[in-house]
């Protein structure tokens, strides 16, 4: 029950999070890459990876983890942003958006998990 409530409410400060950027970069971006999404999902990747890294509890995975983070980033938006990219033959930020989602991402992670351990 502990571990349920702990996804719980993390998924909620995660999704609030996330609807707030979101908000942010519409506000202030027009242009063809998606920033927010991109944004969210590079902070997730480092985040999740110095959580990783980190010596937390299960409960504090589970809170920041899985309920934060899992929340917070997001890969169906991803996949349905590159899915418009190129139905629109917006080949540059397509391909723009691939590279430093995939490069930078894990890159992040990455660093998060040495930084964790520190």
């Amino acid at each position: 029950m502990v571990q349920g409530m702990m996804v719980a409410i993390g998924g909620f400060f995660g999704a609030i999070s996330r609807l707030g950027i979101s908000r942010l970069f519409k506000k202030y971006d027009h242009s063809d890459l998606p920033y927010a999404t991109l944004f969210v999902n590079m902070i997730g990747s480092f985040l999740l990876g110095y959580v990783i890294g980190s010596d937390i509890v299960e409960t504090g995975i589970l809170l920041l983890g899985t309920g934060f983070l899992g929340s917070f980033t997001t890969f169906s938006t991803f996949k349905l942003e590159n899915i418009q990219l190129h139905a629109d033959n917006k080949w540059k930020p397509l391909i723009t958006y691939l590279l430093i989602s995939y490069t930078v991402g894990i890159l992040f992670a990455f660093i998060g998990i040495a930084l964790g351990k520190v």
